[in-house]
């Protein structure tokens, strides 16, 4: 009896887990979502406010290091020049430096080279990526395509633009973001 309570508790589960992996590829209206990709299973990002899923659209990850880093969580544009280069420009375009200061080290908002942020979270690239993308409840609204202007879906920031920005603030500081999370 225990065995086929047992076998009966292992296909529920199965069931059950096959049920969340189609809903976490799926959105509302069935379209893609960075919540896993076609080619196999993708990092999944939550919002810094509460933890909850934060769903992206697959799609806006549109370039090969917006691909690596939804495939990886690592941000390919980390140490690489011209990219860091664009990211500082993104940065000033969008005003983060009224907040944050001229070269990311706090002013009215906080600092964002680290150690020490105000989401600990924002030590990982994925972390300050979700930080950025959805907003806080600081005060930071969310500077995503779509998100930041809820009425024009093009406006805001690309995953590829966020990515290049942040590489531009891990310039300033002594973590790269593509550390290991710590446990």
């Amino acid at each position: 009896m225990n065995h086929k309570l047992g076998l009966g508790l292992l296909v529920l589960i199965a069931g059950l887990s096959a049920c969340d992996k189609q809903a976490s590829t799926t959105g509302a209206a069935g379209e893609s979502t960075a919540g896993a990709s076609a080619s196999g299973e993708a990092i999944k990002f939550v919002k810094t406010q509460d933890g909850s899923p934060l769903e992206i659209k697959a799609e806006l990850f549109d370039t090969p290091a917006a691909k690596e880093f939804l495939a990886t969580g690592k941000n390919p544009y980390v140490g690489k020049e011209d990219a860091i280069a664009q990211g500082k420009k993104t940065f000033q375009l969008y005003s983060c430096t009224q907040c944050h200061g001229p070269d990311a080290g706090g002013q009215v908002g906080p600092a964002l080279t680290g150690p020490n942020y105000n989401y600990a979270k924002d030590a990982t690239n994925k972390g300050m990526f979700e930080t950025v993308w959805n907003g806080t409840n600081g005060g930071m609204g969310a500077k995503g395509k779509g998100l930041m202007d809820p009425s024009d879906p093009n406006n805001g920031i690309s995953p590829d633009e966020l990515l290049k920005v942040i590489a531009w603030i891990r310039s300033h500081g002594s973590l790269t973001g593509n550390e290991e999370a710590a446990s």
